[in-house]
């Protein structure tokens, strides 16, 4: 893992009115320095951190030299959500979780790159949780950015992720091996039918064990042995939080506001984050944001397929990082 960078936020106000003394928030750059070409925000999702790319980086199919973030023309910056445990400091993690939301999050991240100068994004692009972040600071600050790219998410929690997240929380409250059965069950979102079915063909991997059963506790066994419980509660609770017109004003006010050009790419056939939602959020937008645009991976495997589907991502977003990566630059305070 690279060298953590971090930066101290210190009396920041929550969403809900409570002040946290004093937060740390860890995140790790990438290909140019800062100041000498554009920049591109690179949010994680629930269980990642912000080793984007390199040795053990989870989008190395994406981001790095001549990949379609080229890491010659950008800078990307990563943030760890505080309290994620990603720096291994068993102080850093967050009991109270309940108390922070998304929105809450994306302030953090922007006092962060204003803390490194960052004033102007090119591009901020995430995968669901990663991505309702992304909403969250184009919203937060509606003119600084030139290309939001949410991925396989939306601009909010509907009643099916946040009753599933609910269930993932009494898991994680009652259960004997919480981390690991969470995760077990979470793999059932994140996955399809049809993925588990053509891949496991009810294989039995000894007497009574079926491949699949192993498979699923070899999940929750990984996830255990790399995460803490207070990380996984947090990064859980979250996604119920995430809402961009909260206290803010009817979906068309808000979208109106964003300046960015929007581009909103979906799963066929995810299971958390539906499609169908997708298409909806570019529909009702198209009357009063002009530059939207949808894109969808299509793909058995679900919502997990932005981890998957390199191909089909990769076209959606050439024509953003490779038309535009020597034509924008990114302005740094003096």
């Amino acid at each position: 893992m690279k060298k953590l960078a971090k930066i101290e936020l210190y009396q920041f106000l929550l969403e809900n009115g409570k002040t946290t003394p004093f937060l740390p928030l860890y995140f790790e750059t990438f290909g140019q320095s800062l100041g000498s070409a554009p920049v591109v925000v690179v949010n994680h999702a629930l269980t990642g951190n912000s080793t984007v790319t390199g040795e053990k980086g989870w989008w190395n199919e994406l981001i790095g030299i001549g990949k379609v973030i080229d890491l010659e023309h950008y800078t990307v910056i990563a943030f760890n959500i505080p309290g994620n445990g990603y720096d291994g400091i068993l102080g850093n993690l967050i009991s109270n979780y309940q108390d922070f939301t998304v929105r809450d999050i994306a302030r953090m991240f922007w006092q962060g790159l204003h803390e490194l100068r960052v004033q102007e994004v090119f591009a901020i692009i995430g995968g669901s949780l990663g991505g309702a972040i992304a909403w969250e600071m184009a919203v937060l600050q509606p003119t600084s950015i030139q290309y939001l790219i949410p991925i396989a998410t939306d601009w909010k929690a509907t009643d099916w992720v946040i009753a599933n997240v609910h269930v993932q929380e009494q898991i994680l409250q009652h259960s004997t091996q919480p981390i690991q059965d969470a995760r077990q069950h979470a793999m059932l979102l994140y996955r399809t039918p049809m993925s588990i079915n053509a891949r496991f063909k009810r294989a039995v991997v000894f007497p009574g064990v079926f491949a699949v059963e192993r498979w699923l506790s070899n999940h929750g066994e990984k996830l255990r042995d790399r995460f803490r419980l207070s990380a996984y509660r947090l990064m859980n609770h979250l996604l119920k939080t995430h809402d961009i017109t909260r206290q803010r004003g009817t979906f068309a006010e808000v979208i109106q506001s964003i300046q960015a050009s929007i581009h909103v790419v979906g799963v066929d056939s995810d299971l958390f984050f539906t499609a169908v939602e997708n298409r909806q959020t570019v529909q009702d937008a198209q009357g009063f944001h002009a530059q939207i645009q949808y894109y969808e991976i299509q793909s058995p495997h679900g919502h997990d397929a932005f981890f998957i589907e390199f191909d089909q991502l990769i076209s959606f977003l050439q024509p953003v990082f490779h038309t535009h990566k020597q034509l924008h630059y990114v302005n740094i305070q003096n």
